[in-house]
């Protein structure tokens, strides 16, 4: 699968299957996160790899939003040093997500209360929490998103103004 067909092609999966990942695929997914580019290449991404059963499900205890963390095979907190840049992060969170699709693996990102997760898992009050992403293998059984979220995206046309707005 080339880059573009895995971009469009990848959803959201907060259902998966009770089996870990393999260690291959879980270095090539942190290895897509490293290479992420980031302002000025500070490099300010840290990850948490989370896979033991008791700390994701400790992790899904954290909020409502991220109960389904409980049934992944592993989660990455994605923590920042330095000064605080969500676009890095979001930038290192979705090279992550394209590879893991490229995997076999699906993939959501949560955005649970800082605090609590610095707590849980030991973060220093001088580094910045910005999101956890759930990773595991999809059910075949279950192909496809929920009905609540399977809507279509607007067209090119509407969202696109050239030149000007």
């Amino acid at each position: 699968m080339d880059s573009y067909e895995a971009t469009i092609r990848k959803r959201d999966r907060r259902t998966f299957l009770d089996r870990p990942l393999r260690e291959e695929t879980t270095r090539r997914i942190l290895q897509a996160g490293r290479m992420a580019g980031s302002s000025k290449n500070a490099q300010p991404n840290r990850f948490i790899l989370v896979r033991d059963r008791e700390r994701l499900q400790a992790l899904a205890a954290i909020s409502p939003n991220g109960r389904w963390l409980a049934s992944a095979a592993a989660a990455v907190i994605i923590v920042q040093e330095g000064r605080e840049h969500g676009f890095d992060a979001g930038r290192a969170a979705q090279n992550m997500m394209v590879a893991a699709f490229g995997e076999g693996v699906g993939s959501c990102p949560a955005h649970l209360p800082e605090t609590e997760l610095a707590r849980e898992f030991g973060i220093p009050g001088d580094l910045h929490v910005d999101r956890v992403i759930g990773f595991g293998y999809v059910d075949p059984a279950q192909g496809g998103p929920p009905s609540g979220v399977a809507r279509k995206r607007l067209p090119l046309a509407e969202i696109v103004h050239e030149e000007r707005w």
